[in-house]
């Protein structure tokens, strides 16, 4: 079966023999993907959303694959067992959502060896996140779909440290690996702040003279690692 280009990303991330418990797993692609190549021993694929999990049940009857896919209605990680498996997806939700499911159930975050992570949103948060509870980013990856950029975290448990703050809103792994849509991705992000400034240039709330220096400060910090990316 072919995926789409974010799903691909994401399943490359997989560790080979491992079992997987997929969070918000829709129409179960990545379920059936994993266990038809081979890299996956069994999933549990959970949505919080009764009428997806009828969609991924049918689709993975279709495939004759419900013998290594166990479906699961629930909320995040609250139908997981402690040690139940080695590898977590939580994809194609929002950064402070995944920090929430993550942080709700740390006994059995704290099971789980590899955690495959792709924020729709807040991004930034999730790194902080992530760096704040011992985690260690191992790789990263950019995918653009449909005009969007999407950004892939895989992290594993261990202690790891930034040296500048603007690597919570651009992953430092992205830069070490000149990630080909690096240079598209800052330019989007620098764009996007330049609109909001005009926005707020004229605004004189205190709120909003704020707003518009921290977002100047960040235009700074990107505009930076832009050019250290273009020079290499």
């Amino acid at each position: 079966m072919k995926l789409s280009s974010r799903l691909q990303a994401i399943a490359d991330f997989v560790p080979q023999n491992s079992i997987v418990g997929d969070i918000g797993t829709d129409h179960g692609y990545i379920p059936a993907y994993l266990i038809e190549k081979g890299i996956s021993k069994k999933v549990i694929a959970v949505d919080i959303s009764q009428n997806s999990l009828e969609k991924a049940i049918d689709f993975i009857k279709l495939r004759n694959l419900d013998k290594y896919i166990d479906i699961r209605l629930g909320d995040g990680l609250e139908v997981i067992k402690p040690f139940e498996i080695d590898t977590v997806i939580i994809a194609g939700m929002g950064g402070l959502l995944i920090r929430d499911i993550l942080d709700k159930d740390w006994d059995k975050r704290d099971s789980i060896t590899h955690f495959i992570l792709q924020p729709n949103i807040a991004s930034e948060a999730l790194r902080k996140y992530l760096y704040d509870n011992n985690f260690e980013i191992i790789d990263e990856k950019l995918v653009m779909e449909d005009r969007k950029f999407y950004e892939i975290i895989y992290a594993k448990k261990g202690k790891d440290h930034i040296e500048d703050k603007i690597y919570y809103e651009i992953g430092e792994k992205l830069i070490v690996n000149g990630d080909p849509l690096l240079k598209d991705f800052i330019n989007h992000k620098i764009k996007t702040i330049n609109s909001i400034l005009e926005e707020l240039e004229y605004k004189t709330t205190e709120k909003s003279k704020s707003r518009y220096d921290d977002l100047m400060e960040k235009r700074k910090r990107l505009k930076a690692v832009l050019k250290k990316v273009e020079s290499n």
